[in-house]
């Protein structure tokens, strides 16, 4: 073979190699985003009331405002302020991995069902929706209850560590955190706790 020849083959499979690189491929399709699960049937199971309608927010909820929560009943995003607007509110913030707290939810339902009671609003934090709708489930528990997805709510309220943690948002709209006591034991410290708590001046 010449070497005019064996130059044409170089050159030939360069040709070659240089139409593979350039040539369109299909590419493969990126995977589909990851679908949220279907709640709709835990949603039914769990049978919560809807979350409060939102209605005018007072002065001591407006840093709470435009804070952004989950209705655990259906899904739908709502104020976090406007959810608390009804007053006075006991606002229970839980987790699902929080053992006191489990303790503590089914004693804030039953102190929720007296005809005397201020509304209770349960808020889960650091929790996904279905695992919250699996144990107020398990729990028996049917509060109204709200999803904090990013923690805003959490930082809104100053949330101290440990958990859980209760607000008594008052009649006047401040929102104070209920430290004696901490964790409910009894329904009777619910109900002193709404009563001390609620009658404090801002």
């Amino acid at each position: 073979m010449t070497g005019a020849a064996r130059w044409s083959i170089v050159g030939l499979v360069l040709v070659v190699a240089a139409v593979i690189a350039i040539w369109p491929r299909d590419e493969d399709p990126a995977p589909p985003p990851a679908e949220a699960p279907d709640l709709a049937s835990a949603r039914a199971e769990a049978s919560l009331p809807g979350c409060p309608a939102a209605g005018e927010v007072p002065a001591g909820l407006r840093e709470l405002s435009g804070v952004r929560v989950e209705c655990l009943a259906d899904g739908s995003t709502v104020d976090f302020a406007g959810a608390l607007s009804e007053r006075p509110v006991l606002v229970n913030v839980w987790a699902t991995w929080c053992a006191p707290c489990k303790e503590e939810l089914p004693l804030l339902a039953t102190y929720a069902a007296e005809p005397d009671a201020v509304p209770v609003v349960g808020l889960a934090v650091q929790s996904s929706p279905a695992d919250a709708l699996e144990l107020l489930g398990a729990l028996d528990v049917r509060l109204p209850t709200l999803v904090d997805p990013d923690g805003a709510a959490a930082r809104a309220l100053r949330l101290p560590p440990g958990l859980p943690a209760s607000y008594l948002v008052g009649a006047d709209g401040a929102v104070r955190l209920v430290t004696r006591p901490r964790l409910f034991d009894t329904v009777e410290q619910v109900r002193r706790a709404v009563a001390t708590y609620g009658s404090r001046a801002a």
